[in-house]
């Protein structure tokens, strides 16, 4: 077999069920789902399937990668969609032949590189993979000069968060898809041209807890039959919105549908029948239009200075501020809601991302 001959391609919607099926039979952790932002390559040779590549979204966490590439977890949460993970590797039974795993791990970087923004609308700056060392050694990953740099810490993704006890450690290997990728990656404010939709970031358990307290002593316009949430808890939870990325009413009420139980307890939201409930997105929009604007503006200014002074983002109080509708009417405008909004990123001096 002559390697160079050896091309990738994307998988075609009629070979997907093939895919599967070899992946199913000859991969020891089987196939998996299509979903979200992935992609399939099948490697030929003479019209003959070689090996099969899965590339999909990185993992939420994983210390030995952060580590590298040295951001926080606020900024991490809003730059993952610039990694994508090797999810699965395959070489067919029949087909191993020296170098071919290094020959297909090189196209499939030379694909990505334009098949990733073409699909999904942004590049890609860096590659993982987890290797069992049970299994494997990553002589393959090493190879083609993928890097190793740790471990992980043996907990797994599960439909609510993460397991509670830990299985095997895996081997982390990296590989930079641009020779600056690190350093695009950890930078204060990431270059334009690496963001994708709205900024997300996350909120600590001690951010959480203080936002309440910052609009303790906002005045609840609301006529106490229609208090069912408190006012702090809805305030709180719009503005932990707005700096996860959230722009309208809809936008702020999904996120909040979203919040755990225990995320929920943090911004004091109402306790019943043994659940804590969020405010829906009618409530969060009558608070947003009738809350006093200076006063809002002031307790937003006060958390920015006691919690948001060091980070990357914080809201931007100037955009706390009064409109008039066409009806003369007074209405909020607010960061939270997004119509004139936005995200007020620290400037901070550093060189430009090549």
């Amino acid at each position: 077999m002559n390697l160079r001959e050896v091309v990738l391609q994307p998988v075609a919607a009629a070979e997907e069920a093939r895919f599967r099926s070899l992946m199913d039979a000859h991969h020891y952790l089987g196939a998996l789902p299509k979903i979200g932002h992935t992609l399939w390559y099948v490697a030929t040779w003479q019209d003959q399937w070689l090996a099969l590549l899965s590339f999909s979204a990185a993992a939420w966490k994983c210390a030995a990668r952060d580590a590298w590439i040295g951001w926080d977890f606020r900024r991490q949460y809003d730059r993952l969609h610039l990694i994508a993970n090797n999810s699965r590797f395959l070489i067919l039974p029949e087909h191993h032949v020296a170098n071919l795993a290094s020959r297909v791990l090189a196209l499939s970087e030379r694909r990505l590189a334009a098949d990733w923004p073409e699909r999904f609308g942004y590049p890609l700056l860096l590659l993982e993979t987890f290797v069992d060392p049970q299994r494997f050694h990553g002589t393959i990953y090493r190879a083609a000069n993928w890097q190793e740099v740790g471990e992980t810490r043996g907990y797994r993704r599960t439909r609510t968060g993460y397991s509670a006890t830990t299985s095997a450690a895996k081997r982390v290997f990296l590989r930079p898809l641009q020779a600056h990728a690190r350093a695009c990656l950890s930078r204060p404010v990431l270059d334009a041209r690496y963001r994708h939709g709205a900024p997300h970031i996350m909120l600590s358990a001690d951010q959480m807890l203080s936002l309440p307290e910052c609009f303790a002593d906002i005045p609840d316009p609301r006529r106490g039959q229609g208090r069912r949430h408190p006012l702090p808890t809805v305030l709180a939870i719009a503005a932990a919105a707005t700096l996860c990325g959230m722009r309208g009413y809809k936008a702020i009420s999904l996120w909040a549908q979203d919040l755990s139980q225990q995320a929920r307890a943090r911004f004091r939201c109402r306790y019943r029948n043994r659940r804590y409930e969020v405010p829906g997105r009618t409530v969060i929009r009558e608070v947003l239009v009738r809350v006093d604007p200076d006063a809002l503006n002031s307790a937003l200014q006060r958390w920015n200075l006691q919690h948001a002074e060091d980070e990357g983002l914080a809201v931007d109080g100037k955009t706390m501020r009064n409109a008039i509708d066409a009806d003369g009417r007074q209405t909020h405008i607010l960061g939270v809601v997004g119509h004139r909004s936005q995200i007020c990123y620290t400037q901070k001096k550093s060189a430009p991302c090549p």
